[in-house]
């Protein structure tokens, strides 16, 4: 739009006045700083994406870090039910903003109340992924959450609904949409240069499930660790330090996915649903055999998801859970009639034909660096689009999972209907597809 000569007059003989009144009164001009206005290489506070984070340990550590390297981004609350958490966080905060710059808390609702919030990372253990997401698009906060961001697939499908009802942002931890040596591999998948594709591989964790209690200890005060807000959803039990301070939660049905398969299954299933077109579907049948679990689309495509029989990987491995190849951790395997493709998270990639080298590049990011996922999250928070695994994407990826673990956990083919996200004539399947939850999180 053009500018007015006459409105700039006027608007310079104002500035000009002000100064003259403001010196013939004694009363120096306000000067502000050029970093308040955007300038010099800093944004503007209202410009900067104020943000709150649930429970960020280790993995949430990583994640929100890359957050808080962006100049846009202002960490303004941190809650855990772990006092040494909320302190270490508000910290860190005040080292980056200054004192009373980050304010925590016990209870996230109570952070969730805040209306200067933006958004939120959620990095809790699994059982609380699904229901702190949906308290906080309830309140009008865009999410970032760790995978698996649902326990079962009622809850991915609640949390998916949610966001639809709301129009928040959603963002699934699943950063390997974002990581390029992936890309590049589906890429190829998707463009034809493998020719028809007809088998997918997933790499996922040697499959188990816990359904034993550690030893019972004295609970702590819940100014120092609330046992009770840590449980949350899940069935109550009695305190062991264990599971909170040494985070060994992973593997006990309560608190985990089921079967462990999320645990890599959420990044490599949901790598092979985009490769082979598949983000708005599941497969069909699921059959498992040992701690591998064979399953086929309707298209008759192939998905493979199994521990072992990497490139490069040894026939046998120190770690219970896994082994790792050539290409490293969380490995993917796309293969079509005219050739095939595998690539992990160091970043190295296997494929054949020969020919196909000539597209293939050096990758210097790793399968664990979520800064171009992170980045693209606050981004959309911006300009209000959709990221690379948005809640619709997130809920296909991990109702195959869910799905996959269930057929596992019954030792017997599962077939399944995408359409209405239900078994097909399995009443004990279907059963599975929920569970109880403890009051007052029924969300």
């Amino acid at each position: 739009m053009k500018s007015n000569p006459s409105s700039r007059a006027v608007a310079s003989f104002s500035r000009r006045a002000f100064l003259k009144q403001s010196l013939i009164a004694g009363v120096a001009p306000l000067v502000v700083p050029g970093r308040v206005l955007g300038r010099d290489g800093g944004v503007a506070p209202s410009n900067r994406i104020a943000l709150g984070g649930i429970g960020i340990g280790p993995r949430g550590k990583m994640v929100l870090e890359t957050m808080l390297a962006e100049k846009d981004v202002h960490y303004r609350a941190t809650c855990d039910v772990q006092a040494r958490l909320r302190t270490d966080w508000v910290n860190r905060a005040e080292e980056l903003y200054g004192k009373g710059a980050c304010t925590a808390y016990r209870d996230f609702r109570e952070l969730l109340a805040r209306r200067d919030l933006d958004a939120v990372l959620i990095a809790t253990g699994d059982r609380w992924h699904a229901v702190a997401s949906m308290y906080a698009a309830r309140a009008g906060k865009d999410v970032y959450c760790e995978k698996p961001c649902g326990i079962t697939i009622g809850l991915c499908q609640s949390l998916s609904d949610t966001m639809r009802a709301t129009g928040r942002v959603f963002q699934a931890g699943t950063q390997r949409r974002n990581v390029p040596n992936f890309q590049f591999a589906v890429h190829l998948a998707r463009s034809g240069k493998l020719g028809r594709l007809h088998t997918l591989h997933a790499s996922i964790y040697k499959l188990q499930v816990l359904h034993d209690w550690l030893p019972a200890e004295p609970e702590p005060d819940p100014e120092v660790i609330d046992w009770n807000m840590w449980l949350g959803p899940a069935p109550w039990r009695p305190y062991n330090k264990a599971y909170v301070v040494d985070r060994r939660w992973r593997g006990y049905y309560d608190f985990d996915s089921g079967a462990k398969l999320h645990d890599w299954g959420a990044h490599t299933v949901d790598l092979c649903q985009w490769a082979g077109n598949f983000d708005d579907t599941t497969p069909t049948v699921y059959e498992p055999d040992g701690d591998t679990i064979y399953a086929r689309y309707a298209n008759g495509v192939k998905l493979v998801m199994r521990p072992t029989g990497w490139i490069g990987q040894p026939a046998q491995s120190n770690n219970a859970n896994f082994a790792v190849g050539s290409t490293g951790t969380c490995p993917v395997r796309f293969e079509g009639d005219e050739g095939w493709v595998e690539t992990g998270d160091n970043g190295s990639i296997e494929l054949h034909p020969a020919s196909l080298r000539q597209e293939w590049r050096a990758f210097v990011m790793r399968g664990t660096d979520p800064s171009r996922h992170t980045r693209e999250f606050l981004d959309c928070v911006k300009s209000r689009g959709t990221p690379a695994a948005n809640h619709r994407v997130m809920r296909h990826t991990h109702i195959a999972c869910h799905a996959a673990a269930i057929a596992w956990q019954l030792g017997r083919k599962a077939r399944f209907d995408p359409a209405t996200e239900t078994f097909v004539g399995d009443e004990s399947a279907n059963r599975m597809r929920t569970r109880a939850v403890r009051e007052p999180w029924i969300a």
